[in-house]
């Protein structure tokens, strides 16, 4: 299930007029009969800024599809966000982006984990790049135009706040992170051009 869905056009729209918490949560009610705290809607609201900063830099198509809080069938995991398109060889292609508030991560000793602040204490928590990749998995178990790669699907990590590169891009978690790229703050740029390979043209055949 999809809680938002919408264009580039449209998304960029909300986020300008300041509305795209707003949007996503009228939907979250709505499609899922729950609500959130207001740290969810601060985070909705900062990372949206910061991916639609991208886009439009990127200059990414007005009719790219643009899916938000996706629920993976059959499961409990929601994708923070999806950019549908094609790429310069017309494949369509859709860009899952793991987005993370974090300041700070440390790198651990144990595969795919890593240390950072979580309600005012450090934790163990599953490699954003890790994560993305597993959803791009969990997509391709239960959807047949994935597994037959009519739909490519391309994850990646955004942390947006995060002052730590040299963690979250730790040798030890090169597997993971070869596989969905990871972006900190200051990459905004790199992001762009790794959208820019994937999905730079409109969705036109509804991958949404």
């Amino acid at each position: 299930m999809i809680v938002y869905s919408a264009t580039r056009q449209q998304f960029t729209a909300d986020v300008y007029s300041n509305q795209i918490e707003r949007r996503i949560l009228d939907a979250f009610q709505t499609r899922l009969k729950k609500s959130v705290g207001p740290g969810d809607l601060a985070a909705w609201r900062h990372s949206m800024q910061h991916m639609n900063n991208v886009l439009v830099a990127g200059e990414i198509a007005p009719d790219a599809g643009v899916a938000i809080e996706y629920t993976i069938p059959q499961s409990a995991k929601r994708i923070d966000f999806i950019l549908t398109g094609k790429d310069d060889q017309r494949r369509d292609t859709a860009v899952i982006v793991e987005l993370k508030q974090w300041t700070e991560a440390q790198a651990t000793d144990r595969d795919a984990i890593v240390e950072t602040i979580i309600g005012g204490a450090m934790r163990e928590v599953m490699h954003p790049s890790y994560q993305a990749w597993t959803y791009a998995a969990l997509i391709r178990d239960y959807n047949e135009s994935a597994q037959d790669d009519r739909i490519r699907l391309v994850p990646c990590a955004y942390l947006h706040n995060c002052t730590t590169p040299e963690s979250i891009r730790s040798a030890f978690y090169r597997d993971h992170t070869d596989r969905a790229p990871a972006f900190v703050k200051g990459d905004a740029d790199r992001l762009k051009r790794f959208i820019q390979q994937h999905v730079y043209n409109g969705d036109s055949d509804g991958i949404l």
